[in-house]
């Protein structure tokens, strides 16, 4: 006589078939982060979408995924990703958990560098499963983001016993988790968007004022010089500071600053900022010599106080 079929587990964690998946918040994070899953074998079954173009994003990134309300996500999915806005992620999961649309045993994600898993207490007062994975990615809303997210290293927090899961899903999605304590997340996201955000805004001024200077293809220009100029960072960190800032050049730095001034008069005060940072960490690691900093510095002082006037 045959043994009655075992009953399938109710807790993701103790579940060996793959997850069915849904996103909530089709943005340029979500459908690509569901499609990595999809290729480890799990199953994306829902999104919500709102705008025109998050909606096409997900017929391009999750095609026959259908876009339904965020309630039918969650009536769906067994591991349901909430990828919308940081300041928006709060009232997002009180609000799913008071229309009883999160299920007990439910994984609930969310991808907010912002946040650890605090956030989502109510839903796990609801009995469901809270992880906060963040990926430390720049995400363009297109497939190539799925390709990236191969070896991109991943914020993980999560309480204790579901830290293997955690991890176990990055390592799914081709990424390398890192564990942030739940009160060092804000600095966490900080540090990156300094590095990362910053560096974006940097190369575009960069850029527009090679273009005012003749330059033809800024880019070509600029890619040598800043590939070289992150790699060394990343290999030598302050070691790597070259440049008229951390040699003292307060001349060539005062010239800098008057034909910013007559140009793109909006990046002066960046400038000033971004060399006195540069020159305050040149000489704490021995790079800028003493007597060189004083007129250095005395310059960035006089091109502050030419932004007052």
């Amino acid at each position: 006589m045959n043994a009655p079929p075992r009953p399938e587990p109710t807790d993701p964690r103790d579940r060996p078939a793959r997850l069915t998946v849904g996103v909530v918040g089709a943005g340029r994070v979500g459908p690509a982060l569901a499609a990595s899953l999809a290729l480890a074998g799990h199953r994306p079954v829902a999104v919500s979408a709102v705008s025109e173009a998050s909606v096409r994003r997900t017929g391009l990134m999750l095609p026959d995924v259908p876009v339904v309300t965020p309630a039918e996500v969650l009536a769906r999915a067994e591991l349901v990703l909430l990828t919308v806005p940081d300041d928006a992620l709060p009232g997002l999961v009180e609000g799913l958990v008071e229309t009883g649309s999160v299920r007990p045993g439910q994984l609930i994600v969310h991808t907010s560098g912002r946040y650890g898993t605090k956030v989502l207490d109510p839903a796990l007062r609801a009995g469901a499963l809270p992880l906060a994975l963040h990926p430390a990615m720049t995400f363009t809303g297109t497939p190539v983001d799925v390709q990236r997210l191969a070896g991109c290293a991943f914020g993980v927090t999560a309480p204790e016993e579901l830290r293997l899961a955690a991890e176990a899903l990055v390592i799914e999605m081709g990424g390398e988790p890192e564990w942030i304590r739940e009160e060092s997340r804000p600095l966490y996201h900080a540090a990156l968007a300094l590095g990362a955000n910053h560096l974006v805004t940097l190369v575009a001024e960069s850029m527009e004022l090679l273009r005012t200077a003749g330059v033809e293809a800024p880019d070509r220009m600029l890619g040598p010089l800043l590939g070289a100029a992150l790699d060394n960072a990343l290999r030598s960190g302050d070691a790597a500071l070259t440049g008229p800032v951390a040699r003292g050049d307060a001349g060539t730095v005062a010239a800098h600053v008057t034909e910013l001034r007559k140009h793109a008069p909006e990046t002066v005060a960046g400038y000033l900022a971004m060399a006195r940072a540069t020159a305050d960490r040149a000489l704490a690691h021995g790079l800028l010599k003493p007597e060189l900093a004083e007129d250095l510095l005395d310059v960035l002082a006089d091109g502050a106080e030419g932004d007052k006037r």
